[in-house]
């Protein structure tokens, strides 16, 4: 499976933005498909993961209620709207999926086989 993320870029703070990824190679309508973020000399972080079929959905805490993790299976494509941007959302944002994720672990990078390669999203205050 190959990921492609896009849709970062700059953007002042309190606006949106919309992350896709698109996967190649096999359907991910079976697959976790999650979100993860690193900033400049700082861990990856948990952002979201869709859960299989999407009816399931998780969120890191300091995005909770600004971000919101959606997929069109048709498309094979998994998207990440991002609203009320802070300047501490500046980070490249990578896309990863997983088809042997279980629920408990979601969170966890290590529950992801598939990863993209990345889109930077900078958030000027």
């Amino acid at each position: 499976v190959q990921l492609q993320a896009s849709g970062g870029g700059l953007v002042q703070a309190g606006g949106s933005l919309r992350l896709s990824c698109v996967a190649s190679g096999r359907p991910i309508r079976n697959a976790a498909v999650g979100w993860f973020r690193q900033a400049p000399g700082k861990e990856r972080e948990f952002v979201a993961t869709s859960f299989r079929s999407g009816g399931t959905t998780f969120y890191g805490d300091s995005v909770k209620g600004r971000f919101t993790i959606s997929r069109d299976n048709a498309k094979n494509s998994v998207f990440l709207q991002m609203n009320s941007l802070k300047p501490e959302d500046t980070a490249v944002y990578f896309c990863a999926a997983g088809f042997s994720t279980i629920l408990s672990s979601a969170r966890w990078e290590s529950s992801y086989t598939y990863w993209g390669q990345g889109t930077l999203v900078t958030v000027s205050s």
